[in-house]
C-alpha cells in the first residue's frame, strides 16, 4: 500500500485529500506546515508527497529544496495561485507535477497514480524517442527541443510520449486521457485541452511552434516539431 504524505496548512484540504486517497487504497500521513513535513519524513519513508506551496514559515518550495538534498521521493505541488513562474520553479527544483486549488479530488488521485507508475518504471517503452528537433528520454523523464531542455509535468510528459510513440496517428481526447491518466479515469475535455495548450506554450517559448496540430472534429496529432 503506497504511503502518501500530505503537507498543507489548511485542515479542510488535508481532510479532503486524506479521504480521497484512503478511499483509493493509499495510506496517508499529514503535516500542518513545512517543518512538520520534514519531521514526518525523518520518521519513515513515504512513496509520494502532496506539498502545498503557500504554507507559512517554511513554504513548499523550500521544503522541496531541503528534501532534494537527500531524497528523490516524488513531489506533487499544490498552490492557490495559477502562476506560470510557480509551476516552472516548482519543476526546476525537483517537483513532479503541479495542481492548482480548487482541484478535483479524482484528478488529484489520477495524477498521483501516474507519478507513482512512472516512479516504479511504468510500462516498458523505448528509452528515447525523436521527431523533428524534439528528443524525449523516457528513462530520464527529459525532453529537449534542439539543445533547449523543456520542463514538463508528469501528465504533459505522458501525452507527449503518446504522440511521439505513434507520430503518424491522430489521437482523440479519449485516447489522450487513457495515455495520461490510465484506464478507468475520467477527466473533462477541457482538462486535456489545457494540457495541450500548456505543451504548445512551453515549446513555443523554446522556439517550436509546431509541436501539436489540431485535426478539427477528430483530435490532435504530433506536428513537424521544427
Amino acid at each position: 500500500m503506497p504511503r502518501i504524505l500530505i503537507a498543507d496548512d489548511e485542515p479542510n484540504i488535508r481532510e479532503v485529500i486524506t479521504f480521497a486517497l484512503e478511499r483509493a487504497g493509499f495510506a496517508t500521513i499529514t503535516a500542518r506546515n513545512g517543518s512538520e513535513a520534514l519531521q514526518q519524513l525523518r520518521r519513515g519513508p513515504v512513496d509520494l508527497i502532496v506539498l502545498d506551496i503557500g504554507m507559512p514559515e517554511m513554504d513548499g518550495l523550500e521544503v522541496c529544496r531541503q528534501i532534494r538534498k537527500t531524497s528523490e521521493v516524488p513531489i506533487l505541488f499544490l498552490s492557490a495561485r495559477d502562476e506560470e513562474i510557480d509551476r516552472i520553479l516548482g519543476l526546476e527544483i525537483g517537483g513532479d507535477d503541479y495542481v492548482t486549488k480548487p482541484f478535483s479530488a479524482r484528478e488529484l488521485v489520477a495524477r498521483i497514480n501516474v507519478i507513482l507508475k512512472r516512479a516504479r518504471g511504468g510500462e516498458k517503452r523505448a528509452p528515447a524517442l525523436s521527431h523533428g528537433s524534439v528528443r524525449l528520454d523516457v528513462a530520464r523523464h527529459a525532453v529537449w527541443f534542439g539543445e533547449v531542455a523543456i520542463a514538463l509535468t508528469a501528465l504533459e510528459f505522458e501525452i507527449l510520449s503518446a504522440f511521439m510513440g505513434r507520430s503518424e496517428l491522430v489521437f482523440s481526447r479519449e485516447q489522450l486521457m487513457e495515455a495520461a491518466y490510465g484506464g478507468g479515469t475520467y477527466v473533462s475535455d477541457r482538462t486535456i485541452d489545457s494540457h495541450i495548450r500548456n505543451l504548445r506554450a512551453k515549446f513555443a517559448e523554446a522556439g517550436c511552434t509546431s509541436i501539436v496540430e489540431t485535426v478539427h472534429g477528430v483530435g490532435f496529432r504530433l506536428g513537424s516539431c521544427t
